[in-house]
């Protein structure tokens, strides 16, 4: 219903749309969004062309709509080796429990159970995901882009070169991932390193435990280099309701911070007491106060933030809170088991998320170079990423090939590249305020 009133705008001449908010009083708040409009000026159509491509969406949701129904209530896995010998349900969600098991047979039973059992539908998979791919292509060339990942880039306006450099970077310190995963092969005292040893812990658990308020205090002495005021807003915000840390029946798993524009963020999370449950709060008050500040400072048209941008603040309080663990540390113990999760951050959030990226970029060639994207191709692409980025000392068992099929992230294309790069700011930006405080502020 909406789709006319892009091409309606842009049928004006670029000078007199670039002039309205400030010939129009009423519009210098639209500024910025008419700014993003004319950079998108090539790309979009006439009104009856728009409104053809919007009646095409719901078609080309039909594969990534598929795969949802498919993975979250058709697909059945076998029961799988519990910790006492007995056997357990296996599903998506409770594979990390099992995948975190000191006993080898346990993690190992589950990885090839859960693969195994995606391995099964690799033809139907791989039917969706080049299905998916086509509609993005349809858009692709409907706007004129020169490719599918320029017109997702194009979309916060984001240059080719920052996903080609996030490659190319990670690739030129793939040495220090295969240096930490000799280490790991070491402190597990195995002969043989498989992907399914990789989550299990090298340093024993924290056995600390940090009540509600202990935690909250903990994130204030952590978050310190963000300066007074923005301590002040955050635990006034606390006070006032802001999150709601209860376990309680019903209520949705994980955790996440949303906003209401002219309220204020709401955090939900289940607060358990672990080291964890004290990061994953001073995570959510990320989103929430980059949140709290854009309603603050922005009209409703550009409160919202890009994805490209939303996961810097949490992590950068995630980090100030861990760099002030490892700094308050009593014990050998406690310093390694800090140290261990700092690399774990790394492996899980630039490692692993970039060979995806690079999985994205090489399938979307395929596509636009006129190849068929068969199951057979995409787990030769995905075996042959795996052990270029986690090298020579990891065993690549053949249910691995299946991997790809399990990522929900790849129906929102060139989406995964952002977890690097969020926390390469994020890194960035929490060293500059522990060395530069004043200066980061």
């Amino acid at each position: 219903a909406a789709s006319f009133i892009e091409p309606e705008l842009l049928s004006l001449p670029e000078k007199t749309l670039a002039s309205l908010p400030n010939t129009l009083p009423e519009l210098k708040k639209y500024a910025f969004t008419l700014e993003k409009l004319q950079h998108k000026r090539k790309h979009i159509l006439s009104a009856k062309q728009e409104s053809f491509l919007a009646n095409t969406g719901e078609l080309r949701q039909t594969a990534q709509n598929a795969y949802t129904t498919m993975t979250n209530a058709d697909l059945k896995f076998p029961d799988t080796l519990s910790e006492d010998g007995t056997l357990e349900p296996l599903s998506e969600s409770r594979y990390p429990k099992f995948s975190r098991s000191e006993n080898r047979k346990v993690r190992k039973d589950a990885f090839h159970k859960l693969f195994s059992t995606y391995l099964n539908f690799h033809n139907t998979f791989a039917s969706l995901y080049s299905a998916s791919i086509k509609g993005s292509q349809f858009i692709c060339k409907a706007r004129k882009y020169a490719s599918m990942l320029e017109a997702a880039l194009d979309a916060n306006n984001i240059p080719l070169s920052v996903y080609d450099t996030t490659i190319e970077t990670t690739h030129l310190h793939l040495p220090l991932l295969h240096r930490y995963m000799k280490l790991k092969k070491r402190l597990l005292k195995l002969d043989e390193l498989h992907m399914y040893d990789l989550y299990v812990p090298v340093v024993p658990k924290l056995q600390k435990t940090f009540p509600y308020a202990d935690g909250l205090k903990l994130i204030r002495a952590a978050l310190s280099p963000l300066g007074e005021n923005y301590l002040q807003d955050m635990f006034q915000g606390i006070s006032h309701g802001w999150i709601d840390p209860c376990e309680n029946k019903g209520k949705r798993s994980g955790a996440y911070s949303w906003n209401v524009y002219g309220v204020h963020p709401f955090i939900l999370t289940s607060y358990n007491e672990q080291y964890e449950a004290v990061s994953t709060v001073a995570h959510e008050l990320g989103h929430s106060m980059h949140s709290f500040y854009s309603m603050q400072k922005q009209e409703y048209s550009n409160a919202k933030y890009t994805i490209f941008c939303a996961e810097v603040a949490s992590t950068t309080n995630e980090n100030l809170l861990l760099e002030y663990m490892l700094k308050n540390a009593s014990t050998k113990e406690e310093r390694l088991y800090f140290i261990n999760q700092y690399l774990e951050q790394i492996r899980t959030t630039v490692y692993r998320q970039v060979p995806f990226a690079e999985f994205e970029k090489e399938t979307h060639a395929m596509v636009e170079n006129g190849k068929a994207l068969t199951a057979d191709a995409l787990e030769k692409l995905w075996l042959t990423l795996t052990q270029q980025y986690y090298g020579s000392d990891v065993i690549i068992d053949d249910e691995l090939k299946a991997e790809w099929s399990r990522i929900p992230h790849f129906y929102r294309p060139f989406y995964v590249y952002q977890y690097a790069t969020g926390y390469a700011a994020a890194m960035t930006l929490s060293h500059k305020l522990l060395t530069q405080s004043t200066k980061a502020q």
